[in-house]
């Protein structure tokens, strides 16, 4: 029945991928929009079990990952490429790192690279720390740090280094349910791997709408700024109407023509401002505030890590750290697909350096200029910056913007750069979807894009009209519980194929369970595997 439909429609689908992700999204769309509060108070009550229950995990789960990238990186796995022996990078450095950043964490900085710091420092999580104080605006630091640093990163690098092993180096297709071709074996090609492919595509449509609805309210916080627009929920429809129309155009273009010249002119326009507010801002207290920063996260990191708040009956771990994480563990299909997609020819060793050390050095520098200047402007006592984040995160930045000269200019500059951020995690998210719902022998139909660019507004609408920023961190917060056990099994999935490629088994004896004795380390030019699953399917 389901073909008979694609092929009505003349779509290029895997038909139960498609359908029922369609489905889901559509039925969610339908009741949200007449039961709204019934929806709000449903996931409210959903996400207050997970992290009563199984916040651990997350905080467990994230900081062992971590450890297992580092580990991989500096093993004898190290060396291999993603591809063959003799495969070279498709893109420079500077454009993997500016295609990175893009389709990562830049509209998050923009939203919380302000309102976080400020955030802590006038309500410190941490019993005994007097608000204002110079702890407080040291663990504010930290923890911003600890929230965007590596640990955002290796939540994303790890299906990215996974996917682009498993489809570079054994020809397997570039989906999620790919990946646990070691576990499933030719099962990751029927039911259970569609399965699989479902829940990354739920994810990544209500990721990334989370994401486009924070990015709504702050752009129509930047707009009411300069042009005295009114933050209302119809504007703010208007606005995810537009911006996922200019989505939908970039995401037609494709990757090189659209997504990657978006990311190389707004790292530009992001290099530029934070340039700016580092000239015209405390230059001397930025500089030292970084150099300490960075050394109280590197301290902080190894308890922080771990730190499960279970001696303190506050919310603020649900409300912060259990949020960031189930966020971006939304975002880890689209973007480790994405991440794979531009990773090609890379060893082990430099993709799980350059995903975690670069964008985590910018997201260092972006605070570092961002989160110290606004804690100045703060305890100077320039701006009630911490009331206005109280009561409206998403207009932080322009309060703060606003004490600087050319104030308008600034933040006419900064709505720039979160339409673009908008943009290019919108039609990234799109091209990957589309990806993870057709087989790699069917043509990519701009048609298909455009739908989910569209599915991915219409998501960001809903939650918003459903309860705003509260509704986008209950809803994300409870789905990206389950991919968060995928990524676990990912990470065991991912080196039991290491083990084999390295020890000279096939794909095929390591899913058969065949024992080879052991053999003498391959060299650097022969560990080709040429093995391809035998099934109809595999595409």
């Amino acid at each position: 029945m389901l073909e008979r439909l694609q092929r009505r429609l003349g779509l290029q689908t895997i038909p139960a991928v498609f359908f029922t992700s369609a489905g889901i999204a559509t039925v969610f769309v339908m009741l949200a929009v007449p039961f709204d509060q019934q929806v709000a108070d449903s996931f409210g009550q959903l996400t207050g079990w997970v992290a009563h229950h199984l916040g651990w995990f997350y905080i467990l789960s994230v900081s062992g990952l971590l450890v297992f990238l580092i580990s991989l990186a500096i093993s004898r796995f190290g060396s291999i490429r993603l591809g063959a022996d003799d495969s070279r990078p498709d893109y420079s450095n500077l454009t993997w790192f500016t295609m990175l950043f893009a389709a990562g964490i830049g509209t998050i900085l923009m939203f919380w690279g302000v309102a976080e710091p400020v955030s802590h420092l006038s309500k410190p999580p941490f019993s005994g720390v007097a608000a204002g104080s110079e702890k407080a605006a040291s663990d504010a630091m930290t923890l911003a740090l600890y929230h965007f640093g590596l640990h955002t990163w290796t939540i994303f690098a790890l299906p990215g280094l996974a996917i682009g092993y498993f489809a570079y180096r054994h020809n397997l297709p570039m989906r999620i349910s790919s990946l646990f071709y070691p576990i499933l074996g030719d099962r990751a090609f029927d039911p259970w791997g569609w399965a699989v492919d479902i829940v990354a595509v739920l994810g990544t449509l209500f990721g990334v709408a989370t994401s486009l609805g924070l990015g709504t309210l702050q752009l129509n916080s930047g707009l009411s700024y300069l042009f005295g627009i009114p933050s209302v929920g119809l504007v703010q429809v208007a606005l995810i109407t537009t911006i996922s129309g200019i989505a939908a155009t970039s995401v037609a273009l494709g990757l090189d023509k659209g997504v990657r010249r978006l990311s190389q002119i707004n790292i530009i326009l992001a290099i530029a401002l934070i340039a700016f507010v580092a000239v015209a801002g405390p230059s001397v207290f930025i500089a030292e505030g970084m150099v300490q920063s960075v050394g109280d996260y590197l301290h902080a990191l190894p308890w922080l890590a771990f730190w499960t708040q279970t001696f303190s009956e506050s919310d603020w771990q649900r409300q912060w750290t259990l949020f960031y994480w189930a966020w971006t563990i939304s975002w880890a299909p689209y973007v480790g697909i994405f991440i794979a997609r531009i990773s090609r020819g890379r060893t082990i060793r430099e993709f799980v350096a350059g995903v975690l050390l670069a964008p985590t050095t910018f997201t260092l520098i972006w605070f570092g200029v961002f989160g110290l200047s606004a804690i100045h402007v703060e305890m100077n006592g320039q701006v009630d910056l911490a009331q206005q984040v109280q009561q409206d995160p998403s207009v932080a930045i322009f309060a703060f913007l606003d004490t600087f000269p050319l104030a308008g200019l600034a933040s006419a500059l900064s709505v720039v750069i979160i339409v673009i951020f908008f943009t290019t995690s919108s039609d990234s998210a799109s091209l990957v979807i589309d990806m993870l719902t057709r087989r790699d022998d069917q043509p990519s139909l701009v048609r298909q894009r455009i739908f989910w660019a569209a599915a991915q507004g219409v998501i960001a609408a809903t939650l918003l009209l459903a309860g705003g920023l509260d509704a986008l961190q209950n809803v994300i917060t409870s789905l990206g519980l389950p991919f968060c056990i995928l990524l676990v099994f990912m990470a065991v999935s991912l080196y039991r194929a290491l083990r084999a490629d390295y020890r000279g088994y096939s794909m095929g004896e390591l899913v058969r369970g065949q024992a080879l004795p052991e053999v003498e380390a391959p060299s650097d030019d022969s560990q080709e595997n040429d093995y391809v699953p035998e099934t109809s399917d595999r595409h």
